[in-house]
């Protein structure tokens, strides 16, 4: 399974709300992922995919407050708490769009994101999955039904993060493993598979040396 990123930048807003007592919260809203057409990273998401993948990260994360995300772009699907900035509060089906709403942490990246707010600075969203892509008909990678959700993160800058992924990921794969990533260095398997078959080869041609030296041993007597 490939890592996944797309990014969305234009449909999305940020707003800070104030309580009675003055504390502000802040939160990034909008457009987090499509599906039936095709994006700015040249994938289209088949809608039942995208809706059945949603559904699932709602029931499974959203839910039960796991649905945590990073500011920037992690090289991986797994999260990392150190990094964590947001938590997903909520994930809407709007016709072929899932929309969202996050709610910015007081961590140390969470800071960083208000103050960039606070500043006025465009953020956007981006969402990491893993999932396998096939061409269809008329050329389009489009994800299959084995795509996941991992998480959505908050980044500033979106023309990075295609090229920054197939860069990073390139020769890897990911395993999902009773929920869990776990990574796949495929290089490393190809040159140990064939170390393996070197080290079959060189027995073989060691024993068929010792078979015709011991023929040519009984042919002497």
């Amino acid at each position: 399974m490939k890592l996944i990123v797309e990014t969305s930048l234009d449909d999305i807003r940020t707003v800070s709300e104030s309580t009675e007592d003055g504390t502000k919260s802040y939160f990034v809203e909008g457009i987090f992922m499509q599906s039936e057409a095709q994006n700015k990273n040249g994938r289209i998401y088949p809608r039942n995919i995208l809706l059945k993948e949603a559904d699932r990260y709602n029931n499974e994360y959203v839910s039960t407050k796991r649905a945590l995300g990073e500011l920037g772009h992690p090289e991986g699907p797994t999260v990392n708490l150190e990094r964590v900035s947001h938590m997903i509060k909520s994930l809407s089906i709007d016709g072929n769009n899932i929309t969202g709403r996050a709610k910015i942490m007081d961590t140390p990246y969470g800071k960083i994101v208000k103050n960039l707010i606070d500043e006025g600075a465009k953020i956007g969203v981006s969402s990491r999955g893993m999932g396998s892509l096939k061409k269809n008909s008329s050329g389009i990678n489009e994800v299959q039904s084995d795509f996941i959700l991992a998480a959505i993160d908050i980044v500033a800058d979106p023309s990075a993060p295609e090229a920054f992924v197939n860069g990073v990921m390139e020769g890897k794969e990911w395993i999902w493993n009773n929920g869990y990533f776990s990574e796949s260095e495929l290089n490393d398997m190809a040159k140990n598979i064939d170390n393996a078959a070197s080290i079959i080869n060189e027995r073989k041609e060691k024993e068929l040396s010792y078979v015709k030296a011991f023929n040519k041993f009984l042919s002497s007597l």
